[in-house]
């Protein structure tokens, strides 16, 4: 089987085609899945996620979800295939011919043919087979889905056989490494390179639109030419007057502004009046600093130009973009000329679905026709040139009842736009709107009168898709607010919520099974220890989590993470909670370390010493249940990450009286 989406850590490329060999009864330890070498002209459409309009791309928690039914019809297809030619080969009808692990069966005969037999024989029909949903195997009857099968990438991860997009070697292949502005959006002027072609292995030195670039014999002679490049930059980009300090606090100006509207997200009955009229009126600013994804893999791209044909192996979340960018005018290549491979990789969590690293080995293959080039980033490359997380600011106004209860809340976010730079047409298509950005703002608690804003800012600096996105500073701010609602009222954080979702019992069912797990205590403080709970709801999941965390001094530790996940139909059981994990840990992580500073343009963290991210001695035990049901797939590669910060901020409060409102979270 070909899988057409990729693969960095999150077990899609078993998922996707366990769907179909679920529908076309195939026998798992038979089957080999193979990546899709991706060509425009040929496969990349019908390869597509439908979830991204036909785009082959992977992410935003998509996967699963968009091609779930695609792929069942697909097997079933297959299957009525198989079917259809055993049965004319027995001369039955195909209504008595049923199929068990990779056979077709006639049981009124005892007559068995293999799927590799009847392949010997088989004839294609002139039309797919019709297949109606009501056709499709009942969960019940799975054989596959819900088991904890092999995933396909383990046992050569494991063994370190297997290869990643830095791993590809090709015959007379040269290795490049590209210096760039200190700033984004600026591009050299001028450059002095006599140093770095001086240096014994360096092949060439060559002007990019956006950087300068050493291609080397390896990679270590191709950063230290880097190094002893002289460049003069302009001196032009909007982001040389972007100082995160001063930003942030003119974003949560702007957040606390009640004149300044923004563009709404989304508007459910009236709330600014039900907020006027409310009992009370309870404000909070939340705030969130730039993070950086910092994959384990630098990121890297091989391109090999020959008779004016492109072949790229990226280990890209993207193949679509890959190609898009390679035909552009910047790119120069046709479409019909492109072949993608993409390789597994180090980590992903959204930076890879961009081109430029993708580009570096364009254009520089393109510059010297005839030998395969790889460009690689070394880690102040990746950290200093990478698209960030945005920095937010968010202010919610809730207005409770005389009895403390939830009646209206307006959310407005202020920050950097993600589609602004990357998809600017969409977003001019949506009025706007940036979704990924304001992702997690909809609410699953009952309140009639709902109103979110997102004020756009331009500071020039480039933002991206960073895991969770939205999610995991929108739903920081609106656990963060539940909570704060609930003490008010002197109510259980967890009654409180649960009163809320009395139309949600999905939400109400994963919120009771963690605090069964946690041995949930009311949030109580016992001296420097506390539980902390939060829920999250997007990408058609619903996550509860509870953590225990101490404080000590200045130091927030977590000890225990509970979470209790519903994403629906459950393909793989044990690589749900895996991700439920590993998310988890970015949650964490980003939670308390992760900040990178920006003064006059320039980021001033370049590397692990002065960007920590959370250490193995430092993560906390992890528990998590599982909790299927027959409703459709939801996401699950993000879902870890949302309620990670507002429940260890709630937890925060309990101990110490002290909301937390900025991550990272430092204690005064």
């Amino acid at each position: 089987m070909v899988s057409p989406v990729s693969e960095f850590g999150q077990g899609v490329m078993t998922a996707v085609p366990l769907i179909i060999a679920e529908e076309m009864d195939l026998d798992w330890a038979q089957c080999k899945v193979v990546q899709a070498v991706v060509q425009a002209g040929g496969n990349a459409r019908s390869l597509g996620n439908p979830l991204f309009g036909g785009a082959m791309i992977t992410g935003a928690s998509r996967t699963v979800q968009g091609y779930w039914e695609p792929m069942r019809m697909a097997g079933a297809q297959a299957r009525a295939v198989l079917i259809a030619n055993a049965a004319a080969k027995w001369r039955v009808p195909t209504q008595e011919v049923s199929t068990v692990a990779h056979a077709c069966l006639h049981a009124a005969t005892g007559r068995r043919l293999s799927y590799g037999e009847i392949a010997t024989f088989a004839t294609a029909p002139s039309t797919i087979p019709v297949v109606e949903r009501s056709q499709l195997k009942q969960p019940a009857n799975f054989r596959l889905i819900g088991k904890d099968v092999a995933r396909v990438d383990g046992f050569a991860k494991v063994t370190g056989q297997a290869k990643f997009g830095i791993d590809q070697r090709l015959p007379g292949m040269l290795y490049a490494s590209v210096l760039r502005a200190p700033v984004h959006g600026e591009t050299p002027v001028s450059f002095d390179d006599a140093a770095a072609r001086a240096m014994k292995g360096v092949r060439n030195v060559i002007r990019l639109p956006y950087g300068v670039a050493v291609v080397a014999d390896n990679t270590w002679t191709a950063f230290q030419a880097k190094r002893a490049l002289k460049v003069v930059w302009t001196q032009t980009s909007k982001a040389r007057s972007y100082s995160t300090d001063k930003a942030l606090a003119e974003f949560v100006g702007r957040a606390q502004d009640t004149t300044d509207a923004g563009v709404v997200m989304g508007s459910h009955g009236d709330t600014e009046q039900t907020l006027k009229s409310a009992a009370k009126r309870i404000e909070a600013t939340y705030t969130c600093e730039h993070v950086s994804h910092v994959c384990l893999e630098p990121m890297n791209a091989t391109a090999w130009v020959r008779n004016g044909r492109l072949e790229v192996w990226a280990p890209s979340q993207a193949p679509t973009t890959v190609i898009g960018a390679s035909s552009s005018p910047l790119g120069g290549f046709k479409a019909d000329d492109i072949t993608v491979h993409t390789p597994l990789m180090g980590g992903a969590f959204g930076r890879r679905i961009e081109v430029d690293f993708v580009l570096d080995a364009v254009l520089l293959a393109k510059a010297m026709p005839g030998t395969p080039v790889q460009a690689v980033w070394s880690r102040e490359d990746d950290v200093m040139g990478d698209k960030l997380r945005p920095m937010m600011a968010q202010h919610i106004s809730a207005g409770v009842d005389a009895q403390g209860n939830l009646v209206a809340v307006k959310h407005k976010m202020v920050g950097e736009s993600i589609f602004g730079r990357f998809a600017p047409d969409a977003l001019t298509g949506a009025g706007g709107k940036d979704e990924p950005v304001c992702e997690g703002f909809e609410i699953n608690y009952g309140v009639d009168h709902r109103l979110a804003q997102y004020l756009r800012e331009q500071r020039g600096v480039d933002v991206g898709f960073w895991r969770a996105v939205g999610g995991g500073y929108t739903k920081f701010a609106i656990e963060s607010m539940i909570d704060e609602l609930a003490r008010q009222a002197n109510k259980d954080p967890l009654e409180y919520r649960l009163g809320l979702l009395t139309k949600q019992p999905r939400a109400q069912a994963v919120l009771r099974e963690v605090a069964a797990m946690a041995k949930w205590d009311g949030g109580k403080a016992k001296r420097n220890r506390a539980l902390g709970l939060a829920y999250s709801d997007i990408w058609n999941t619903h996550c509860a989590m509870i953590v225990d965390v101490s404080v000590n001094a200045s130091d927030i530790v977590v000890h225990d993470i509970w979470s209790a996940v519903d994403c629906g139909i459950v393909l793989q059981p044990g690589n749900v909670a895996r991700q439920i994990e590993g998310s988890a840990v970015w949650g964490v992580s980003a939670a308390l370390k992760e900040k990178l500073s920006v003064v006059n343009g320039e980021f001033q963290q370049s590397n692990f010493h002065d960007y920590p991210v959370l250490r193995v001695n430092e993560t906390p035990r992890i528990h998590v249940k599982v909790m299927p049901s027959d409703n459709a797939p939801g996401g699950i590669g993000e879902v870890g990450l949302p309620p990670v910060a507002p429940a260890i901020s709630n937890a925060v409060y309990s101990i110490t009286s002290q909301r937390l409102r900025g991550l990272p979270f430092k204690l005064t």
